[in-house]
């Protein structure tokens, strides 16, 4: 049981999610782990991302059965998108949040319509990109380091106040589309084989948005950007199986996290297990 993050600062250590895992154990009268992130804090990480063991995982089944070569590369588009990468089947991986995901286009639909969301980037589609307020959000905020995690709370839409509703919603896709991008051509470093990535997340349904990461790398020959429902998995239910996959490492106490994916000084395990029952 994971819950839903509301605080989120490694230099503090501390991570803060919604729901209580010693109430749930006693209300479904079953073993719970929970409490994912604060052995990594502990451990000078970031606390995030914690889904690339589950992706490294995935990688050796996808390698397998349909013969893709490393390294391979997921994206995951939630609230906040962060990049995976399997250098190859030894455990060998590397992971960095990469920018906001759905969040910004989001909270941009829920404040100026009754939607919650943008379905296939539609309201997106239907605009027009302000090119100057992008140019000038792209210019305020770059991404200076990949080593530290990111929460909802380090963005904000004020850069799109004053556009339409329209307008606002393709401007702040792009910009989104724009950081995931650049993401993309960090984890690339210039290898000259053919890298797939594979989409997963809800972002992944917003045709919009993909189409717009597809822009931004369109020169880049080496870069293939797929849906991950393409190779037998079902994208809406990776981050649920991650933190299953998560849950039983961490009850074998085997590490889910590793100084390449979130910076902690050695692997470490996560979760605290709960009876309550």
């Amino acid at each position: 049981f994971h819950g839903q993050t509301i605080f989120h600062d490694p230099e503090k250590k501390i991570s803060k999610q919604l729901g209580e895992g010693k109430l749930l154990s006693q209300l479904v009268k079953k073993d719970v782990i929970y409490d994912f992130r604060q052995k990594d804090l502990e451990n000078n990480g970031q606390g995030a991302p914690l889904t690339p063991i589950f992706h490294n995982l995935l990688s050796r089944n996808i390698n397998e059965k349909y013969q893709i070569e490393f390294p391979i590369c997921f994206i995951n588009i939630g609230g906040i998108s962060n990049i995976t990468k399997i250098i190859n089947k030894d455990e060998n991986l590397e992971a960095f949040d990469s920018g906001p995901g759905n969040c910004l286009i989001d909270e941009w639909v829920r404040k100026n319509s009754q939607k919650k969301f943008d379905h296939d980037g539609s309201i997106a589609k239907s605009g027009k990109i302000n090119q100057l307020i992008l140019n000038q959000a792209i210019e305020n905020f770059k991404i200076e380091s990949y080593k530290k995690s990111l929460d909802i709370k380090n963005f904000d839409i004020s850069f799109a106040r004053g556009l339409s509703f329209e307008d606002g919603c393709a401007t702040i896709t792009n910009f989104t589309a724009y950081l995931i991008s650049k993401g993309i051509e960090y984890s690339n470093n210039n290898n000259d084989k053919l890298i797939k990535y594979l989409i997963c997340g809800g972002g992944r349904k917003n045709s919009f948005l993909i189409q717009s990461i597809k822009d931004y790398l369109s020169y880049k020959t080496n870069i293939s950007l797929e849906l991950i429902d393409k190779y037998s998995f079902d994208g809406d239910y990776i981050e649920s199986q991650a933190f299953g996959y998560l849950a039983i490492r961490s009850f074998l106490n085997l590490p889910i996290t590793y100084p390449t994916t979130t910076g902690c000084i050695k692997p470490t395990t996560g979760g605290k297990l709960v009876k309550s029952f």
